[in-house]
């Protein structure tokens, strides 16, 4: 790496802890739990990030956090890129924003992590 580079990271480095942002912030922030809008039913109603949009791991973690092991457990996730004000029912413009659906069902003895076909997701593997 050339010295100017090396300056300009050290300069990049100084300015971000001078602003608290610690290096790894990022994904720190990524940890941090989503914001839960509300529960239709047995339905939590999950708001992602729109960092961790397509973050398969970071979602894994938010599933961890809201289910119990053991238990049986339905989430569903969406992104807010309007900024829409959290509410259930959801608005429309958080409704057409549907990232995936998790649900553990103890009594069918199953699990099914499914991503939005907005996302890409392979025809009939996702919703």
């Amino acid at each position: 790496m050339s010295r100017a580079r090396l300056q300009a990271a050290a300069a990049a480095l100084a300015c971000a802890l001078a602003w608290g942002m610690a290096p790894g912030s990022a994904a720190a922030a990524a940890d941090e739990d989503w914001p839960l809008a509300g529960r239709q039913g047995r339905i939590n109603i999950v708001i992602v990030p729109e960092a961790q949009l397509r973050d398969e791991p970071a979602y894994r973690r938010q599933i961890e956090r809201l289910c119990v092991p053991d238990q049986s457990c339905f989430i569903n996730f969406y992104g807010n890129s309007t900024g829409a004000p959290l509410a259930v029912p959801l608005p429309d413009a958080i409704a057409g924003e549907a990232t995936v659906v998790f649900r553990r069902s103890l009594k069918q003895g199953a699990e099914l992590f499914q991503w939005s076909c907005r996302f890409g997701g392979e025809a009939g593997r996702c919703f």
